[in-house]
């Protein structure tokens, strides 16, 4: 039986995705065998977001992700992003060699989450909302599947978990060739031709700006929160009373991922934009309120960290879907990119804080995330009021 186009797109982000956090999922090993701390991890993870970055800015800026098919560079770089993930298990013996092969994971994953997200406009561009929640909800699976795979095999070598991320790839990447690209967003015969920057202009559109801007305040606090929930488990007592900081950290992510499925069906009737602003009104209360959760019973702490997780990545897929609509159709994947490079830059500045300051600050690191959806649900007013 063949699965629909959008089922296809969203199990391979599953699968593909599964790479970005797969040392993070065995940070505890990693600590222990290599001898590093919370700020050397730190650097682990963006590795990763600074190959993104890097990756992204040359899909956008050249309008490679444009160029060629979609579904063809999201095979390639699957296949690839496998192949350095698999390295990292196998020959990485330190953080020397580590950081390299994590960056390259990074610039892999820049083929994968924003050509995801391209394939999904040209299959189902009436339902891009509700889609693009779909696929970002499977973005915050992958992310905690390496968690989670940790988690079921506490007693194996910290090399498995990586390489079942990298075999999970491995089947993504068949799954998008197999499927190829949809039928939209082919490029118009009077579209301008793709010169360098020329995506750019879509910073120009009012309504592109407000999005991503709106985007770029929900960054600073997602990744540096998934970043530091295994510490802030430990900080807090949490992670003793159900089942370590593991599974504390796949809890609070794959939550994520039910919400931005139910945020998505959410928009079919509010708009993409007051859902975007009720999961940011809801992560800044979150912010504000777990540095004063200390005294409250490890239960209460634990629920609080779960309402955190779903509300910081529920409005994700919105931003997507509202910047997607704003900008022409010839340089959707270009713009998508570009805003994605833009806002893991701001990942890689809150992460690098964060794990700076997490020891010393303890449970009060929240307080440095909490300007991030503010100022994101600011930007986003202008959408608010019109329903987008």
């Amino acid at each position: 039986m063949r699965l629909p186009p959008v089922a296809v797109i969203v199990v391979s982000e599953l699968f593909g995705t599964a790479l970005w956090f797969s040392a993070n999922g065995v940070a505890d090993a990693l600590a222990e065998q290599w001898r590093i701390g919370t700020v050397e991890l730190g650097w682990l993870t963006n590795a990763v977001q600074f190959g993104f970055i890097c990756g992204t800015l040359v899909f956008a800026l050249t309008g490679l992700a444009d160029r060629f098919a979609a579904s063809r560079i999201f095979a390639l770089c699957a296949l690839l992003g496998s192949a350095f993930n698999a390295a990292f298990a196998l020959f990485a013996g330190g953080i020397e060699a580590a950081l390299p092969l994590r960056f390259a994971v990074g610039f892999c994953l820049a083929g994968v989450y924003p050509l995801g997200m391209k394939l999904v406009v040209g299959w189902v561009p009436e339902r891009a909302g509700e889609a693009l929640a779909l696929l970002v909800g499977m973005l915050v699976l992958g992310t905690a599947l390496p968690h989670g795979v940790r988690w079921a095999g506490a007693s194996w070598p910290w090399q498995a978990p990586i390489l079942v991320a990298s075999m999970l790839a491995l089947v993504a990447a068949a799954m998008i060739l197999m499927l190829g690209d949809g039928p939209h967003l082919r490029r118009r015969a009077n579209a301008p031709p793709m010169r360098l920057g020329r995506v750019l202009i879509a910073f120009s559109q009012p309504d592109f700006r407000a999005s991503a801007l709106g985007y770029f305040g929900h960054q600073w606090e997602l990744y540096a929160m998934w970043t530091l929930v295994p510490v802030l488990a430990r900080i807090e007592g949490v992670d003793g009373h159900f089942g370590g900081a593991s599974a504390v950290a796949f809890a609070v992510m794959a939550v994520g991922a039910a919400c931005c499925v139910a945020g998505g069906r959410l928009s079919a009737s509010i708009g993409s934009a007051r859902v975007a602003a009720l999961a940011l009104a809801t992560s800044t209360a979150c912010c504000a309120l777990f540095p004063l959760a200390g005294a409250w019973q490890p239960a209460a702490v634990f629920g609080l960290l779960l309402l955190w997780g779903a509300s910081a990545v529920a409005d994700s897929p919105h931003f997507s879907a509202l910047s997607a609509r704003a900008c022409p159709p010839e340089i959707v994947g270009s713009a998508l990119a570009l805003q994605n490079a833009l806002g893991f830059a701001i990942t890689m500045i809150s992460i690098a804080i964060g794990t700076h300051l997490v020891e010393t600050w303890g449970s009060r690191v929240a307080w440095l995330l909490l300007p991030g959806p503010l100022l994101g649900l600011i930007a986003l007013r202008p959408l608010v009021s019109r329903g987008a």
